[in-house]
């Protein structure tokens, strides 16, 4: 059975840090990606990160505040978030590819998280 689910969302004030944890298990994944969806608006790519390697990439928005990592023993993906700001409240989740080929369109994971909510206060 796979299974995907995010921790570490909260509150946070503007300026401030929070790392995102997802355990992922069941299935040997190719890749993992974190996706946000703020309130009335689309879900969107944050970061990726292929598992066997560690290549990385981030979305304009978050390049240079965020890191995505991952703990291959453990199984598991993080999102360090820097320099937050009140743009970047948004349910946050993880995702997991199981096919080749490192990807920002949420079309393209098969496994998803239930969600974190990050809210980024003023």
């Amino acid at each position: 059975q796979v299974q995907v689910a995010e921790s570490g969302g909260g509150l946070v004030q503007a300026g401030g840090s929070l790392r995102l944890s997802c355990a992922a298990s069941g299935r040997t994944f190719y890749a993992m990606g974190w996706f946000r969806q703020a309130p009335g608006k689309e879900r969107e790519f944050v970061a990726s990160i292929r598992w066997n390697g560690g290549s990385t990439y981030y979305a304009e928005s978050v390049k240079g505040r965020f890191t995505v990592s991952r703990e291959y023993a453990k199984n598991t993906a993080y999102l360090q978030m820097n320099s937050l700001q009140p743009e970047d409240t948004a349910v946050y989740y993880c995702a997991a590819k199981e096919r080749f080929g490192v990807t920002d369109s949420s079309t393209q994971y098969d496994y998803w998280g239930q969600g974190t909510q990050v809210t980024v206060s003023s």
